[in-house]
Parts: C-alpha cells; sequence; structure tokens
C-alpha cells in the first residue's frame, strides 16, 4: 500500500484554489492555461485508480461530486468508480450519495490510512495532507506545476513543516504544466 498525493502547484509552491471555486484573488491560476492543462488523467494514476482507494477532504469531495457524476469520458468512469473514502466531521453517508462510492470516514483519518490495503490517492484537501505529512505517511508526490508565482496563498510543504528527504523518479511537460514524481527517499 502507498499513500500518493496528487495536487496541482504554482513554482512558489502554492496549491490554494487552483481552479478558483474558492473565489480567492488569485484563484483559478491552473485554469488560465485552458482545459486541456487540467482534463483527463494528467496525474498517469491508471490502474492506481482501478485498484486504489481516493482519500478526500469534505470541501474537496463536495466540489468533486458537482463536477464528476455528470462526465462520462474514460478519466471520468475511473473516477467515478473508484471508492472514496470522505474524512468529515459534517458530511453523513445519505450526503455522499450524491457521488456513486463514496463513504463518510469512520473515527481517525491516520487510523484508516494506516489500516488501508489498497493505495490511497490524496487529491487537494491541504488540512489532510498535512496531517499525513506529520505522520510520515506520505510515499509519493505527483505534482502537476503551472508556471505562476502567486507569492501568496497556502502551501503544500509550509515553513516550519516536517523535514522529508525526497528522491524524484521523473518530471515531463505536460502542456504548459510540469508533472513531476517525487517518493519518499529509502530510509
Amino acid at each position: 500500500m502507498s499513500v500518493i498525493v496528487i495536487e496541482f502547484i504554482t513554482v512558489d509552491g502554492i496549491v490554494s484554489d487552483p481552479d478558483g471555486s474558492a473565489g480567492t484573488p488569485l484563484g483559478g491560476w491552473a485554469f488560465r492555461y485552458g482545459p486541456e492543462a487540467v482534463t483527463g488523467d494528467k496525474f498517469r494514476l491508471g490502474r492506481t485508480l482501478d485498484d486504489g482507494v481516493l482519500l478526500l477532504g469534505s470541501a474537496t469531495w463536495q466540489l468533486f461530486a458537482r463536477l464528476w457524476p455528470g462526465r462520462d469520458d474514460p478519466f471520468a468512469q475511473r473516477m467515478n468508480a473508484v471508492p472514496k473514502l470522505v474524512a468529515s466531521r459534517t458530511l453523513t453517508d445519505a450526503d455522499t450519495a450524491a457521488w456513486a462510492n463514496s463513504r463518510v470516514l469512520a473515527g481517525d483519518v491516520i487510523d484508516a490510512v494506516k489500516h488501508e490495503p489498497r493505495d490511497v490517492v490524496l487529491t487537494g484537501s491541504l488540512s489532510l495532507v498535512h496531517q499525513l505529512m506529520a505522520e510520515d505517511l506520505i510515499d509519493e508526490y505527483r505534482l502537476l506545476t503551472f508556471p505562476a508565482v502567486l507569492g501568496t496563498g497556502d502551501r503544500l510543504f509550509p515553513a516550519g513543516g516536517p523535514h522529508a528527504e525526497l528522491e524524484c523518479l521523473s518530471a515531463e511537460q505536460v502542456g504548459a504544466a510540469v508533472l513531476t514524481r517525487h517518493r519518499r527517499a529509502a530510509r
């Protein structure tokens, strides 16, 4: 089992509001490069979605639950079929019926991740990412880096955050962005 974090990110490390849905002054930065920059399997998840599980916080789940169920391209079919674990104190399983294969996590998210037998893909959900970082549970980062510098916003790797040694697995240009894959360095 691996925990894989996927994020749209700017050159200066900002991950907040890539689509503009949060209404921040600089939001929507990833989508300014056109739909081809953000659609489809840009993170090269492939079979990981077929065999793994998606972990989402409530805000990311709510955004995705409005977007994905109405789509029917091959990647959307995978997103709609993958089991989805929702870390939320406010949503119920009745709420999550809006997006197939979603269920609210019962109990502690760290414990759930530690005991999950499948690969866990965590997208967006920065507070969850930071919780898993603090517990050293992230095995791989797949970052789609856009050529934007925002100077302000939430950072994937915050000042004072936990130290991590990573190794670069790959880097490839994907439209206007660069997809990099980094994994935890051997200990």
